[in-house]
């Protein structure tokens, strides 16, 4: 809420009583937390010099107005058959009512609070303040509530707001874009639906070009739009939303969700083809045709899709993502095994190409390509086998060298700005400071506008001192990246003295806080048990950080001895007037801080009534010792003379975790990955410091959540590993088979450690996900080529035959269903740096690399194998073969 400097009181009054009261009204708003301005407030500011005077002690002043402050009901009387309701109005609504209530008397004299203090309209003692470029301004942060949807929520408070602006007083207006979450969220789904609608299109035009065909083309494409509604169905059913972590799972899953259809197409249309290729007497009728084929590529797709459904069961960091992921290859399944098999049933065998009997051109060419470089690998099958073994050594080194995070950076569009004074710092110093930051953000080519919160809210949750701001700066990245933008604004904000300054994003600066207490991604923890000593090591830890390439935002928490004023009790001079503890305790506190006895109305409206002294009689130490407290025996006695008034220092604040005291140091990491920082650091400080007895370190943040996800995964990726290996073994009853296919896993390790690098070489969450994803993936391709050789080795052939006529046969299925799954995830893997992809974009980057390598290798290398050391166990083939 923002109007000129001489209407802050009237802006705030709005922004509590108009704006807050109706926001808090929407559905789903759960509170709204103004800071700024001036709080209207009616305040009675003693005069103790007066009170001297008349021999009047605080607790009179407080009892008069506390007694005249409430209206009473009288009872009931009864006149002509009514009952009328008796009520005593004395409650003050007006300066008038309250300055002529009676204190006491003296010599039959009325005393007035007109004659101790005077009584005015003034802003409310505050604790925290709010601009907006620069210029002061009413913030209003609104929360919504939990389950609520951002994006609905959003539109329903600029409606709300809508209304409220066009009954707004003239000069007072909103500035709405300070920062609104639904902005990066709507980007966000919009970029994602792109990459999902550019991945179908790659995933049709991969159909049309291997099939040739439009029937065919059309029953593989049916499964998109099917399951894709079916996994919205089944996600709305459990109580799950579309948003873009679940567009993101759906638009990883858009190419696999054919993976099904068109394996299950092809082999129709092949044994189609085929049967047309026999004698008439010996045709097999069209259904039982459909149905053997089904038979036929049964099994595999159902362990597939198990494979790559219990690899992404792990994923709890991306549950959403996993979740719609899991449901739409689950989906696929169920469109594959229902709806494909009667669209091809009605369409194909009448279909043109399946009396050519040939393959569609492509896959004549290909498979021609290929049998020659099969024949090749076949013959030096040794040699094939010792260069996959030397590519993945090399995989294997290289891995130690990439770096380390928890998270990719998001692009939110944003920036949040942390500024620290040094404790002790007055809210006017801190709000000039703040000013000053924001100037020079404003001049910084790409900050579009800034919103600034210093100290804290009535309202608000969080507890900050006033040494503490906070600035939300909105970007505009058309023509400049964010790194950009964040080095140079770093770079003008280091200039600002006496401040420690941190440089993020609203969700980065949240996940940094919720991980470690602190709002950056490094916090290192310093325990011990004295606060002196603690600093000390705090201070060394700091200097030694800003050593250290890469750490920017370097700063000790600011935990430091700050100047108090207090009032020691002189117990034997207390005993002498009959003071008690409390009430000398009480008088500090009203005379300073001020009491609320009472709420004077306006209209609908209440405003606090607060008695304390006035501002002059507060200001400094001899005025503090004139404070009079009441005795007992009636006359009133200097606050001097029951205590000493001594100014001291003392800690602002101790912080305790697992009851130790800590002070925590915290950087952020620009330019290198977060774990390769920590540990140059760790490494310094080892060697630059002993740390006494009793203190020992912590490393937090997104270091210590890295390392942590890091752990949990590789378990769970042992874990799918097994689970793979034991379906497989089930699938095709041979240990030494089920070891075989196991080879795809690190000839996708490959292609995603290449594609790592390709993109920063750096792993986090998103990344080590995308490898257990490609674990599920790689090995459909080999169980398809397996199977194969089962039904042909069932059929009579010989093992190198069932390999040669197997591997070419499945060339086709194995190639559409890799294209179709890789080439729908390049917009994705194109989009990193776009907000929305942050987590996906890696994540596919990741696959599709994978899904090269563990492709193109799957088709010579697992032959290779088979054709050296493999042994087809027919029991599994023979069933199925007696199925068709």
């Amino acid at each position: 809420v923002v109007a000129p400097e001489s209407r802050l009181m009237e802006a705030r009054t709005t922004a509590d009583w108009i704006v807050r009261r109706r926001l808090l009204a929407v559905s789903g708003v759960s509170q709204v937390v103004p800071q700024g301005g001036d709080v209207r407030e009616y305040q009675v500011l003693i005069d103790p010099q007066r009170l001297f005077a008349y021999g009047v002690g605080l607790e009179d002043v407080l009892a008069a107005i506390e007694g005249s402050s409430e209206n009473v009901a009288g009872g009931l009387y009864w006149s002509g058959g009514r009952e009328i309701l008796v009520r005593g109005i004395v409650r003050p609504s007006s300066l008038e009512d309250i300055g002529v209530t009676v204190v006491t008397t003296r010599d039959g004299v009325p005393v007035l609070i007109d004659d101790l203090a005077e009584v005015r309209i003034g802003p409310k003692i505050t604790y925290g303040t709010g601009s907006v470029n620069g210029e002061p301004a009413v913030i209003l942060s609104v929360q919504k509530q939990a389950g609520a949807n951002t994006l609905e929520l959003t539109g329903r408070v600029d409606a709300e707001l809508d209304l409220i602006e066009a009954e707004l007083p003239e000069g007072i207006t909103f500035e709405r874009d300070i920062f609104r979450q639904a902005d990066f969220i709507s980007l966000a789904v919009e970029n994602v639906i792109v990459a999902l609608r550019d991945g179908a299109f790659f995933v049709i035009a991969i159909l049309l070009l291997f099939l040739w065909n439009v029937r065919t083309t059309l029953i593989s494409v049916v499964a998109i739009p099917l399951s894709l509604a079916l996994a919205v169905i089944t996600m709305r059913a459990l109580g799950g939303t579309v948003n873009t972590m679940t567009l993101g799972g759906m638009a990883i899953a858009i190419g696999a969700l054919v993976d099904d259809a068109i394996i299950f197409v092809e082999n129709v249309h092949r044994r189609l083809r085929d049967n047309l290729r026999r004698p008439p007497g010996e045709r097999l009728a069209t259904l039982p045709l459909i149905r053997g084929a089904a038979n036929e590529i049964r099994d595999p797709i159902l362990n597939a899709t198990l494979i790559i459904t219990i690899v992404f069961v792990q994923g709890r960091m991306l549950k959403p993502l996993g979740y719609a992921y899991i449901i739409s290859i689950l989906s696929s399944l169920v469109v594959a095994v229902t709806v494909t098999p009667a669209l091809s049933y009605l369409l194909l065998p009448g279909d043109r190409s399946i009396r050519r009997r040939r393959e569609p051109w492509l896959v004549r060419g290909l498979e021609s390509v290929y049998e020659r470089v099969l024949t090749g690998a076949l013959h030096r099958s040794g040699r094939v086998l010792v260069g996959a073994g030397l590519l993945l050594a090399g995989t294997l080194a290289v891995v130690p060298t990439l770096g380390r995070e928890f998270l990719p950076e998001f692009q939110e569009g944003s920036l949040t700005i942390a500024i620290i004074s040094v404790p002790g710092t007055s809210l006017a110093e801190s709000n000039e400071i703040g000013n000053r930051v924001e100037r020079r953000l404003l001049g910084v080519p790409g900050v579009v506008s800034t919103a600034r919160r210093t100290g804290r809210a009535a309202l608000d949750e969080e507890a900050q001192g006033v040494n503490v701001s906070h600035v939300e700066a909105r970007l505009d990245l058309a023509s400049r990246e964010l790194a950009e933008v964040m080095a140079e604004v770093r770079a003008e904000l280091a200039g600002i003295a006496g401040t420690s300054i941190t440089v993020g994003q609203p969700i980065g600066h949240r996940i940094d806080h919720m991980l470690s207490g602190t709002r950056a991604a490094i916090a290192i923890s310093v325990f011990g048990p004295d606060l002196r000593e603690l600093r000390e090591i705090a201070g060394q830890i700091e200097a030694i950080a800003h050593e250290v390439e890469g750490l920017v935002d370097v700063s000790m928490e600011q935990q430091a001895e700050v100047p108090q004023l207090q009032v020691r009790a002189n117990r034997r001079a207390m005993a002498r007037y009959g003071v008690s503890p409390g009430a000398l305790a009480d008088a500090v506190h009203i005379a300073m801080q001020g009491e609320v006895v009472s709420i004077v109305r306006e209209g609908e409206r209440t405003f606090d009534l607060v008695v304390r002294y006035a501002d002059r009689h507060r200001s400094d130490p001899e005025a503090i010792g004139g404070a009079l407290v009441a005795t007992p025996a009636g006359p009133t006695v200097p606050l001097s003379q029951l205590g000493s008034i001594v100014q001291a220092r003392g800690p602002n604040m101790i912080t305790r975790e697992n009851v130790s005291r800590k002070i925590v140091v915290s950087a952020n990491v620009a330019g290198r990955d977060v774990v390769g920082a920590v540990t140059e650091l760790q490494g310094h400080i080892a060697d630059e410091m002993d740390l006494p007895p009793e203190y020992h370190l912590q490393y937090g943040g997104q270091f210590e959540s890295g390392q942590s996800a890091t752990r949990r995964i590789t378990i769970l990726s042992l874990f799918s590993i097994g689970a793979i290996f034991m379906i497989m073994f089930r699938a095709f009853g041979s240990f030494s088979t089920a070891m075989f296919l196991m080879v795809n896993l690190p000839l996708a390790l490959t292609g995603g450690v290449i594609a790592v690098l390709l993109i920063g070489g750096t792993v986090n969450v998103a990344t080590l996900v995308g490898f257990i994803t490609l674990f599920g993936i790689a090995v459909r391709n080999g169980m398809l080529l397996v199977s194969r050789y089962q039904d042909l080795c069932a059929g009579g052939m010989s093992l190198p035959d069932a390999i040669r006529g197997g591997s070419v046969e499945r060339l086709s299925p194995i190639l559409m269903t890799a294209l179709t799954a890789g080439l729908a995830l390049i917009p994705l893997a194109m989009g990193i740096g776009e907000p929305g992809k942050e987590i996906q974009a890696p994540l596919a980057v990741v696959v599709l690399g994978g899904l090269l390598t563990s492709t193109l290798l799957n088709m010579v290398v697992v032959p290779a194998l088979f054709m050296r050391w493999g042994n087809i166990p027919v029991a599994e083939g023979a069933e199925r073969e007696n199925n068709r």
